[in-house]
């Protein structure tokens, strides 16, 4: 049996562990790159959305966020 630190480090790692996310396919067009990042538009091809970022960060969260809410839609 392990410590109560060993222990919450085991749950710590369980919480970070990736997640399935489905998959898509985005076509990302950068315009600029300043500020040591991009900016520039996604789009979406499955739904044909398109959306303009302002950061390389910024562009993997929406990307995070379309494939979650895709999820959402098939298990629902």
């Amino acid at each position: 049996m392990g410590t109560k630190a060993e222990e919450k480090k085991t749950t710590e790692l369980k919480d970070s562990e990736p997640k399935q996310i489905g998959h898509g396919t985005f076509i990302v067009d950068v315009k600029y790159r300043e500020n040591a990042t991009w900016q520039g538009k996604v789009i979406w091809a499955e739904k044909n959305k398109e959306q303009y970022f302002r950061s390389a960060l910024e562009l993997l969260k929406m990307m995070e966020d379309a494939l979650d809410d895709a999820n959402k839609d098939v298990s629902e």
